[in-house]
């Protein structure tokens, strides 16, 4: 069953279940791959995921049409994932995803891509490590409009409607962000360098 905008989200305010599963289907990847950004955990991101489109479900009949269906559900993966970052300030966190030390040397879970050499992906691993742990160092509101402009690929004028800033306060945020998040790599000096042979 095919639906235009406007018909699945009248049908899912009308309590279809086949019409919400349609939505559920065009925004999860979105969704999860915006929590995993913010959040940094594949499994929190995936439990913050459900949650989302829980909310979704019972306030889908609230839902004006002010923007478009799709800048109101990330704007709630947003909020929800700035309050699971709230909630989780000042505990201690250990990451599945940090790689096992050893009496060999560190052992990394993830699972290598074949196409490139040992090398290739130890290098690939440690990008991919030293960026998240540097977007984990920004500031949440720096955060959230990296993730979404430099990782997501939305536009300003999307961002500004998701994060409810001005188109101004979300291009200082993105320009202050990429500042910060450079800073930030250069100060890891030996990482720096490994990346960078």
């Amino acid at each position: 069953m095919n639906f235009n905008e406007q018909q699945l989200i009248k049908k899912c305010q009308e309590g279809n279940l086949q019409a919400f599963s349609k939505l559920v289907k065009l925004y999860e990847k979105k969704v999860f791959n915006i929590a995993y950004r913010m959040l940094g955990d594949y499994e929190e991101a995936g439990d913050v995921s459900q949650e989302v489109f829980l909310r979704i479900y019972k306030s889908i009949e609230s839902f004006k049409g002010n923007s478009s269906l799709a800048t109101w559900i990330y704007r709630v993966t947003t909020n929800m994932c700035i309050d699971q970052l709230r909630r989780k300030k000042g505990k201690q966190i250990y990451s599945l995803d940090e790689p096992i030390e050893t009496d060999y040397g560190k052992l990394y879970p993830e699972a290598p891509d074949a196409s490139d050499t040992p090398e290739e992906q130890v290098l690939k691993k440690d990008v991919q490590k030293l960026i998240k742990k540097s977007l984990e160092k920004l500031p949440e509101e720096q955060r959230i409009v990296i993730v979404l402009r430099d990782i997501q690929g939305f536009s300003y004028n999307d961002i500004a409607e998701i994060t409810g800033c001005s188109l101004g306060t979300v291009k200082s945020r993105i320009n202050r962000g990429r500042k910060a998040l450079k800073d930030i790599i250069e100060s890891d000096g030996e990482l720096f360098e490994k990346v960078n042979v």
